[in-house]
């Protein structure tokens, strides 16, 4: 059982998250599906990027020692064509990507020559090698292409269909389950009786975890019932890697979820020197994760960024996601801390002395508005106090 009797750092959260913490199993997928996903194993070449010498632009290819006189034209060679050998004394017309003919040694681009009735004039000075992409100028077959843990961005699918591949391994997504307590809470469109609100958790979570590379299995509202939670807990368990909940972690008559937690597994870490999210709780079922969310929409938003997404990016294999990438900026307001670490919504703009970090003026954590426009939270320590033009550490929101 976790020591409820102090307030836990983030560090040692990130520790118990990643406590026995191995990747999820991979599977094969087709390269269109594979967008974000994370390789789970490394991959060689399959053959030369470029696969023979091609011209780099619209122009004529020759021998560079024939430069400086006036050239037939022997063939024309559009991308996609076969090039017949070079004829001795002659060029070449050719376009972009187009294979260089044997015994061409350089392409000079079309608007340096001078087209004649007779061919075409060649500047003097052409040196081998000009306006030439060689074979193998990107990779060579059997090289390293892509190490395992790394997340495909756009860029890595076209680098991957280039080498051939329509299927690649990754590691299966994890299945989350997201169970939301509070008998106030209603959908949007259903009317509100007095004390209801709409509960905004549930559609932030669930278009922000899918960007850390869950697949969203199951979401239900939880009677708050102590039976209820138990039973939606040990349900979720048999079918998902990791349940979330938000909400009900906290001290109150009503908060079950911990309850339910240590009745049917382990709670691991419960309580956080932070502001806000305090309430989080870590645990586990059997093999499935457990992380409790406080129910204060800023407070789920500001965990699943520092908890959830490193727990989520280790089931996949990316050590990437293991923290949020960080800079310094400076402060244009002013606060101070007490007796726990604050991490402030802010907005970073870039101006001739680097970043400048505008925080929401209300950091309550019930203002979700303060997260819309925000694209760092500002790390402000216990007992401390900031000034404008203070320098602070900064985590950038990069799913």
């Amino acid at each position: 059982m976790a020591d409820s009797g102090r307030l836990h750092t983030p560090q040692e959260a990130l520790e118990s998250l990643s406590s026995g913490l191995a990747p999820l199993p991979p599977e094969w997928v087709a390269l269109e599906a594979a967008g974000d996903r994370v390789l789970a194993q490394t991959l060689h070449a399959q053959h030369d990027t470029p696969p023979f010498d091609n011209s780099s632009m619209d122009g004529y290819a020759l021998r560079a020692s024939d430069s400086g006189r006036v050239l037939p034209v022997s063939q024309r060679i559009m991308a996609g064509q076969r090039a017949a050998p070079l004829e001795e004394g002659t060029c070449a017309r050719l376009f972009t990507g187009a294979p260089l003919p044997e015994g061409a040694d350089s392409v000079i681009m079309q608007e340096e020559v001078d087209v004649r009735d007779g061919g075409v004039f060649i500047p003097a000075g052409l040196e081998p090698g000009n306006s030439v992409r060689l074979k193998g100028r990107e990779i060579r077959t059997g090289e390293t292409l892509m190490s395992h843990g790394l997340r495909l961005n756009s860029a890595a699918l076209g680098f991957l269909a280039g080498q051939g591949f329509d299927r690649i391994p990754v590691y299966r997504k994890p299945r989350v389950a997201l169970l939301f307590t509070g008998d106030e809470l209603k959908l949007p469109g259903e009317p509100l009786a007095p004390g209801q609100i709409y509960n905004g958790n549930r559609f932030m979570l669930m278009d922000l975890l899918p960007r850390f590379g869950a697949e969203i299995a199951l979401v239900e509202q939880v009677p708050d019932t102590l039976e209820a939670m138990t039973q939606a807990l040990e349900r979720a368990s048999h079918h998902v890697d990791v349940i979330v909940t938000t909400g009900g972690v906290s001290v109150g008559d009503a908060d079950y979820v911990r309850r339910a937690l240590e009745s049917l597994g382990e709670l691991d870490l419960w309580r956080l020197s932070i502001r806000p999210g305090k309430p989080l709780a870590l645990g586990h079922i059997n093999q499935c994760r457990f992380v409790g969310l406080a129910g204060n929409p800023v407070s789920s938003f500001v965990g699943a960024w520092l908890f959830l997404r490193p727990l989520l990016g280790g089931l996949q294999g990316c050590d990437d996601m293991k923290a949020l990438p960080e800079v310094i900026a400076r402060a244009d307001f002013t606060t101070r801390t007490a007796g726990r670490d604050h991490y402030m919504r802010v907005t970073l703009t870039w101006d001739s002395d680097g970043y400048r970090a505008h925080a929401f003026e209300d950091q309550d954590s019930s203002i979700l508005r303060s997260c819309v426009s925000a694209n760092a939270l500002a790390v402000v320590g216990a007992h401390s106090q900031v000034s404008p033009g203070e320098r602070i550490r900064c985590l950038l929101l990069a799913s």
